[in-house]
């Protein structure tokens, strides 16, 4: 079919006015419209809000289930003293706790307290920066039912992927061999003289800590214990005492032994600090005990967390596939039409080449006000999905993101008053910055060089064909991949060369013949115009795909056949 042939799933979807022109309407029928476009948007709005809580739960969570693990893991100092291993810590420990912002903050604090060298921990960041992206990429499953906008959700969500992974597999030799970030953001940070008390700014979390903080309370001071082991919790429950008693009388309670708290769950909402004279350490007294709904419930951590998640999941479905479809009621005929040419349009001229730095601009300042790259990344990817932004315009808006999460390390870094820890800290945060700052320098300013769009859209392409490679990619690629060279890493460097050095050449190989493929086909040996000299397994991911389908019917595409010949008409219907 010649039609088929000349169908482009990449290019926007084609939008039909199927509304009846306002200059049409009565004035009760334009009054009716007003107010059921404003009804959708309150909707859209209070979804999106729901959105946004469900993933602080989901990182609550996650703290639960994983926090002490990660604390083991930035507590070994003689890993992280390798960069791979410092990398794949990274991964997983941002992972486990699903916020780049919270384990960035807590290496910046580990390297002001002294614990972390500003080298080591270089990796354990960059690792951080790969690892925050597997939120979106889960919110991109929200869109699996439909093909074509899971294509371009899925791409959207993993060009942040690809360019994070391309970033370390770049720089990380690079910094290993010369030191560039190290030393850089040394020379900046020399000349700082003050921190700043108060630098810790929430912007977002104003909003939908009401909420949040209603369910579950996280004890941060528990979580950074767990990490530094430097220090002991313990709660005298004075609820009954008048919070006015004087200094004396609380000494004098406190020269007992209070209930030594190692929970991650907040036990006490309000406390006072007191120093025990028998045991020469600070002591708290709890004076009001915290009331929110999960409070004093007796289950462990890790049952708690287990809860919350399936919780925070079944939120983020719901609110996922209400977003989608309140998007597609909401943005219709004209109004998608003037917002996709507003966000996806470039500027006149010659001046069409800066359109991409407005665009990173924007993504820094939208993550800056929201305090999280992932909120803003998964905020994005339903977009991508339902075809109002383009992959084009969302991957400078994403570069964005990751300049803008970068201000979160720097405020925790700022919080410090002592000079040298201020100096310490801030240098690990702007080589944050720098990172991002190098890796956007590399693959966004020359046009053949944003190589991480054409990843994505083969990733897509991959996931229209096979769902269930959706899955296997999530896995893969913030699991079992990290694990894998983490493993490997620890057995000595050799070892890691010695698997990885083919897998890599055999990379460049076949992405080298593939693309005289494309290029230039009459260079290459006839045999290598094409892999059917391979047996199918290794050219095709089909017997994998026939094998799982016939183990697991919810992999298979029920409707594959009418799919096939109907991708032309759905990607030119009103969505």
């Amino acid at each position: 079919n010649e039609e088929e042939k000349d169908f482009d799933p990449w290019e926007m979807p084609e939008l039909k006015d199927t509304e009846t022109p306002w200059n049409e309407l009565t004035g009760s029928g334009k009054l009716k419209r007003v107010l059921w476009i404003l009804a959708r948007l309150v909707l859209f709005l209070g979804f999106l809000y729901i959105f946004i809580c469900s993933l602080d739960f989901l990182s609550s969570a996650f703290r639960l289930l994983g926090g002490r693990a990660a604390g083991e893991v930035f507590r070994d100092n003689e890993l992280l003293r390798n960069p791979v291993c410092g990398v794949m810590i990274g991964v997983l420990a941002t992972v486990l706790v699903q916020s780049s912002s919270t384990s960035t903050s807590i290496v910046v604090t580990m390297v002001g307290a002294g614990l972390l060298e500003v080298r080591v921990a270089i990796p354990i960041i960059m690792g951080s920066n790969i690892g925050t992206s597997v939120t979106n990429t889960i919110v991109s499953f929200g869109q699996i039912t439909a093909k074509n906008d899971f294509r371009r959700a899925f791409a959207g969500a993993t060009v942040h992927d690809m360019f994070n992974w391309l970033s370390v597999i770049i720089l990380l030799p690079l910094e290993s061999a010369t030191g560039y970030l190290f030393f850089l953001s040394d020379t900046i940070v020399s000349n700082i003289n003050e921190g700043n008390e108060n630098a810790d700014v929430d912007l977002l979390k104003v909003i939908t800590s009401p909420l949040t903080k209603s369910f579950i309370e996280i004890n941060f001071i528990i979580a950074a214990s767990e990490i530094f082991k430097s220090l002991s919790l313990f709660y005298f429950h004075l609820s009954e005492i008048d919070q006015q008693v004087d200094s004396s009388a609380i000494t004098k309670i406190a020269q007992g032994k209070g209930d030594e708290v190692t929970t991650l769950q907040k036990i006490c909402c309000k406390s006072k600090d007191v120093f025990n004279t028998t045991s020469n350490e600070t002591m708290k007294i709890c004076l009001r005990q915290c009331d929110y709904v999960f409070s004093n419930t007796g289950l462990s951590d890790v049952a708690l967390g287990a809860i919350i998640l399936v919780i925070a999941l079944i939120l983020l479905c719901v609110c996922l596939f209400s977003i989608v479809k309140t998007l597609n009621s909401l943005l219709k005929g004209n109004i998608r039409k003037g917002i996709r040419r507003f966000v996806n349009n470039d500027f006149p001229g010659k001046a069409k080449y800066f359109t991409g730095y407005l665009a990173i601009i924007v993504g820094t300042c939208f993550t800056i006000l929201v305090q999280s790259s992932s909120i803003f990344t998964s905020t994005l990817t339903p977009l991508i999905g339902v075809g109002v932004i383009s992959i084009q315009r969302a991957y400078p808006l994403t570069l964005g993101s990751n300049i803008g999460t970068t201000t979160t390390s720097i405020l925790a870094a700022l919080a410090n008053d002592n000079l040298k820890d201020l100096r310490n800290s801030l240098q690990i945060a702007f080589c944050h910055l720098f990172f991002n700052l190098t890796g956007i320098i590399i693959f966004y300013p020359i046009p053949f060089m944003r190589v991480p769009i054409g990843m994505a859209k083969f990733l897509g392409n991959q996931t229209a064909k096979y769902r269930w490679f959706a899955i296997a990619y999530l896995l893969t690629m913030f699991l079992l991949l990290p694990l894998v060279i983490f493993g490997l890493s620890i057995a000595g460097w050799y070892v890691l060369l010695a698997v990885c050095a083919p897998i890599v050449i055999l990379v460049i190989v076949i992405s080298t013949i593939k693309c005289f493929q494309k290029k230039r086909p009459e260079s290459l040996h006839p045999k290598l115009r094409n892999w059917k000299f391979l047996p199918e397994p290794l050219r095709s991911l089909r017997p994998l795909d026939r094998l799982l389908t016939s183990c697991c019917k919810c992999f298979s595409d029920s409707d594959k056949k009418e799919n096939d010949c109907s991708d032309i008409a759905e990607i030119k219907t009103v969505l």
